[in-house]
């Protein structure tokens, strides 16, 4: 097949533009303002997710207790993504979920695993739709 002098660059010209069109639209968002949210991780004291033990312990705990609430397909998303934070047997429960009901679900499983005494549930209840 015969190619004109220049028709690999503009192949290639084509083929840039192509990637970086998409792009503009993205870069023009405005990025989400969780500052509401995450405010109670600011409280002096708070424990957050960046504080979870590695030693293999913890791990294993949150790991276990993870694998008990996405194994329980009755609660809503909200409710799998709940922060499980493990620190020396201890055992934090934050963010939010649907329904007080979901709150006491996620921390009777945390209880069975981590054991009674060990776990602070700091989960709240998420606004209703409107």
């Amino acid at each position: 097949m015969y190619q004109f002098p220049g028709q690999r660059i503009v192949c290639a010209l084509a083929f840039i533009s192509a990637l970086t069109v998409p792009s503009f639209p993205a870069a023009a968002q405005t990025p989400p303002d969780n500052t509401k949210v995450n405010k109670q991780d600011r409280a002096k004291g708070s424990v957050t997710a960046d504080q979870q033990k590695e030693n293999p312990a913890d791990r294993d705990l949150a790991q276990k207790i993870r694998h008990s609430v996405m194994s329980d397909k009755t609660l809503s998303t909200y409710a799998h993504n709940v922060k499980i934070v493990a620190q020396d047997g201890q055992v934090t429960l934050k963010g939010p979920v649907r329904t007080e009901k979901e709150k006491k679900t996620i921390e009777a499983k945390a209880t069975e695993v981590a054991g009674a005494g060990r776990v602070v549930n700091e989960i709240s209840i998420a606004p209703k739709k409107k």
